[in-house]
């Protein structure tokens, strides 16, 4: 292992950076090994999930083991050529304004079946 790459893992990370990379503009046929094998050089692989269904078909989760892995796979693979389609790789966010909760309306709720 050598300096630089010790100095790259204990660098600070921003907020958006997580360890499930969003995958879009797949190609239809590319089958789940030749996704191991693509994502795969940049560092051990948790899951990766394929859309199948008619909504989500070219698109795919990656997660990673390591946070560093995630990031420099998706720093590497951002507008890579895949039989002729460039990947648009992106950090998953989830919707943050879908989990804030209204306190009042919430304790309103749980007073209610209380009773």
């Amino acid at each position: 292992m050598s300096l630089a790459y010790g100095k790259a893992r204990s660098a600070q990370l921003p907020p958006n950076v997580n360890r499930i990379l969003l995958v879009k503009n797949l190609p239809f046929k590319i089958t789940s090994e030749e996704m191991y094998d693509l994502f795969g050089r940049y560092g051990a692989i948790r899951q990766i999930r394929i859309g199948t269904a008619q909504k989500t078909r070219g698109t795919a989760f990656v997660v990673y083991e390591d946070i560093f892995d995630a990031k420099e796979a998706c720093s590497h693979l951002q507008g890579f050529n895949v039989m002729g389609r460039y990947l648009v790789v992106l950090y998953y966010q989830t919707n943050y304004k879908a989990k804030k909760v209204d306190l009042s309306k919430e304790e309103e709720r749980v007073e209610r079946l209380r009773r």
